[in-house]
């Protein structure tokens, strides 16, 4: 016979127990609601330099399962990723959108693909502030979007001009290299 046997538990461990369970998912639901119901995220780096370059794109999924990625300024193709392509592309705009749903943002808002002055390429969803640094994920996933802002570079220095997220002209560069 164990001492359980002859005296029950105590009730107020048990009520303690409770008490601080009950209290802690109250807790929980508390700061996962404010989360959902608080103001959009700021970026995370915030830096007062202009970037060497960047491109305001919008990302539009098509009935054959292919990505157009077009330039917010004109409406002009930037990249076409085909079905079974560009799956770090499609697994970083999938996570984006899926914010933008839960926010009640449409697609209208473009997303800036940016590369600073250190070397960072990085793409800002400018509807909520999100910001991904894109060096994290590896050279080869950083690349996929690296070529978009390469090939803008490349098309616009050809013209005599470079236009970087829809701003003013400035003089033609070469392709950005890392």
């Amino acid at each position: 016979m164990s001492a359980l046997d002859t005296h029950p538990f105590p009730k107020g461990a048990l009520m303690a127990a409770g008490a601080m369970i009950g209290l802690t998912l109250v807790a929980t639901t508390a700061v996962r609601l404010s989360r959902v119901l608080g103001p959009p995220a700021q970026p995370a780096v915030a830096t007062a330099e202009a970037p060497l370059a960047s491109l305001d794109l919008r990302f539009d999924d098509q009935a054959d399962g292919s990505i157009r990625i077009t330039h917010a300024a004109d409406n002009s193709l930037a990249a076409t990723v085909h079905p079974g392509e560009g799956g770090f592309i499609r697994g970083v705009m999938r996570g984006l959108a899926r914010d933008r749903i839960s926010r009640h943002i449409g697609e209208e808002p473009p997303f800036r693909l940016s590369l600073d002055h250190n070397r960072q390429l990085r793409l800002l969803d400018t509807a909520t502030g999100r910001l991904i640094d894109l060096e994290s994920f590896g050279a080869s996933n950083r690349d996929d979007f690296y070529k978009l802002l390469n090939a803008k570079a490349v098309a616009t220095s050809t013209s005599g001009r470079t236009t970087a997220g829809g701003g003013a002209a400035a003089p033609a560069r070469p392709a950005l290299k890392l």
